[in-house]
């Protein structure tokens, strides 16, 4: 009993440094967004939804019996989420900052708060943590499907600049971590959305592998393209021969004011000129 009890302790020791080490990843971005006073593009989201699984886990422990390890970890990461949400809105756009206050209000306002009323007021205690476990294993679950965008995004471009190796071998080593602590302290709901992260996670780091030397591919649309090189008209040319000769079409009078002089020679050329604009309209 104290051994299990002590391999307990260990993995969930073990995940609690490993997931601090994935929450504080973000530091060098959030330093280049002090540092150059903009959000240089950044999206919000995955803060706030780390932010609100933070939460869940939170609640959920607070009820389960001895889950210290549980609170420890989920109230760093709610504390580091914090900040970085408060960084992102200090810096950006008015844009961004009022689609972050629509997220924050959706998930971390409305949706936690609909969640607390709900089990507080309509379940029991073991019955409550059995509904909290199922909400967070839920979440869990599609956070973990997430980085299969990013697996679509690597195996199309055949590049891995989106996806980086260090980042998917710790959250695969965080995921191992919680599934043996929820495994052995018999807590589905943190063992079962673990495996899915094992198995992500090593889906990434497999892909990582095969096209880390790979060169990225372009794809580029097909555009359409006028073929033109059997019938090029310098225009130009065309324009001064054009002006050279204009005074060529000019009927001239004689030496009465009366008839008119025809000149064949202008007439031909006339028609040439013609024909050269004829064929500059077809084109």
């Amino acid at each position: 009993m104290a051994l299990h009890l002590t391999w307990v302790f260990g993995f969930g020791l073990l995940g609690n440094f490993i997931s601090c080490l994935v929450c504080l990843a973000p530091l060098p971005t959030f330093y280049r967004i002090c540092k150059k006073k903009t959000s240089q593009g950044f999206h919000s989201i995955p803060y706030v939804i780390a932010l609100f699984s933070a939460m869940l886990w939170l609640f959920y422990a607070l009820f389960k019996e001895d889950a210290l390890l549980l609170i420890t970890i989920n109230s760093f990461t709610f504390f580091m989420e914090i900040g970085y949400i408060f960084m992102y809105l200090l810096y950006a756009t008015k844009k961004d900052k009022l689609s972050t206050f629509k997220l924050l209000l959706l998930f971390n306002v409305f949706g936690f708060g609909l969640i607390c009323v709900l089990t507080r007021f309509l379940t029991q205690r073991q019955k409550r943590v059995q509904v909290l476990g199922w909400i967070c294993m839920t979440f869990s679950l599609c956070v973990f499907v997430a980085p299969l965008f990013i697996v679509r995004k690597v195996i199309k471009t055949k590049s891995v600049e989106f996806m980086p190796f260090s980042l998917s071998f710790f959250l695969t080593l965080s995921a191992v971590m919680w599934f043996f602590y929820g495994f052995l302290k018999k807590d589905q709901f943190v063992a079962v959305p673990n495996i899915l992260g094992l198995l992500f996670g090593i889906l990434q780091m497999v892909l990582y592998m095969i096209y880390r030397n790979s060169k990225k591919v372009v794809v580029v649309e097909p555009k359409l393209q006028l073929d033109t090189s059997e019938h090029v008209v310098d225009l130009e040319k065309l324009g001064a021969a054009i002006c050279s000769e204009i005074a060529i079409g000019i009927p001239k009078l004689n030496d009465g004011g009366e008839g008119i002089i025809e000149d064949q020679n202008a007439k031909e050329k006339t028609k040439k000129i013609m024909k050269a604009m004829d064929v500059t309209n077809k084109l």
